[in-house]
């Protein structure tokens, strides 16, 4: 069992000052920001990873700061084919065009994972401030988390907020806390009447009461959904995620409920919080960055990787049904599309 299993830590000291837990109190937001003015805005990873929030990635390893100018746009010439090129592939069917709880037979992907970058350089692009880019992703979450119920994709995790957001400057992580907050509130029957079952991975007790309470409440009354597993990555750290499954192993071998010789790669998986989840079969990345940003480093060894140079705010379910049937179309033929089959240069966060 896992030592964050259902978002539930075992016994870890809090590691935010007390000043700092008072801190990212609710605070009053902009006119429009709060809930029932408008979705809130998107995660990003790293120094990056905050959507649900959503905040930019910066340096490799973790989402970080955001003091880079945008990617340059990609110029192309076109070439005259030698012969006629095979038909496009159609797109995707529309969810509209499914029958209720319908699975369309060009999906296998079965766990998508989603680095929601570039919202803060999204924002900056427009003259707005970083926290309206947070609020303006927080509505792709809210977009992709319905495209992904709709073609009845069985597991999404989003990468919200990272462990190194929270060095972020304060002002940003309460603004970041209360977009959670508003999140949880607002999807709470949406996520309730469609059988989602929502779960939360990293270092839970990290998050300040306010956004913790009702985070938990969701978890525990959308546990009976079948129809999709939404997970969100809060104050997570793929290393040390690693490092408390080596510990819950320690820990088992030091009380005799598992001997030396019984350690292998199936019994460490079970010790992660996502044990129950299907491996990660698609890894996607907004903003074109071509980073893992210490995300799911465990679960997705075996993943592809598919960018997009859209920043999250701009990400739509069009884009989700192309890396999803970028990455299923390649299964389906039996091989691999490979890095950048979307065809995208960058990428994270909420």
């Amino acid at each position: 069992m896992s030592l964050y299993e259902n978002a539930v830590v075992g016994e870890r000291p809090n590691v935010v000052p007390q000043g700092l837990m008072s801190a990212l109190a609710p605070m009053p937001l902009p006119p429009g920001a709060g809930p029932g003015n408008g979705p809130a805005s998107g995660p990003e990873a790293g120094r990056e990873p905050a959507t649900v929030p959503a905040a930019d990635t910066g340096s490799a390893g973790a989402p970080g700061a955001d003091n880079r100018p945008p990617p340059a746009a990609e110029s192309h010439t076109a070439v005259e084919p030698e012969s006629a090129a095979p038909p496009p592939q159609p797109d995707p069917p529309a969810a509209s065009a499914l029958r209720p709880g319908e699975r369309p037979d060009w999906l296998r992907v079965r766990h998508a994972a989603i680095i929601m970058d570039g919202n803060g350089r999204w924002a900056q692009q427009q003259e707005l401030p970083r926290l309206e880019g947070h609020r303006r992703g927080a509505r792709s979450v809210r977009e992709v988390v319905r495209a992904a119920r709709e073609i009845r994709l069985p597991a999404l995790t989003l990468y919200a907020f990272s462990e190194q957001n929270w060095d972020r400057p304060l002002e940003e992580v309460q603004g970041l806390m209360q977009l959670l907050h508003d999140y949880v509130i607002e999807e709470r029957a949406e996520i309730l009447d469609n059988g989602i079952r929502l779960r939360a991975i990293g270092n839970i007790l990290r998050l300040p009461d306010f956004v913790k309470r009702p985070l938990q409440q969701l978890i525990a009354d959308s546990a009976h959904g079948t129809d999709m597993t939404l997970t969100l990555a809060l104050s997570y750290d793929g290393r040390e995620s690693i490092l408390e499954a080596v510990r819950a192993v320690a820990e088992k071998v030091r009380t005799g409920a598992l001997l030396p010789e019984q350690i292998d790669e199936a019994a460490l998986t079970d010790c992660f919080q996502t044990s129950d989840l299907p491996p990660v079969d698609l890894i996607i990345r907004t903003s074109g960055e071509l980073r893992t940003s210490n995300f799911l480093l465990w679960e997705s060894t075996h993943a592809e990787f598919y960018t997009t140079a859209a920043p999250w705010p701009e990400f739509t379910r069009a884009e989700l049904y192309s890396a999803l049937r970028s990455v299923s179309s390649g299964r389906a033929a039996g091989s691999r599309p490979g890095l950048g089959s979307g065809g995208g240069d960058k990428g994270p966060l909420l």
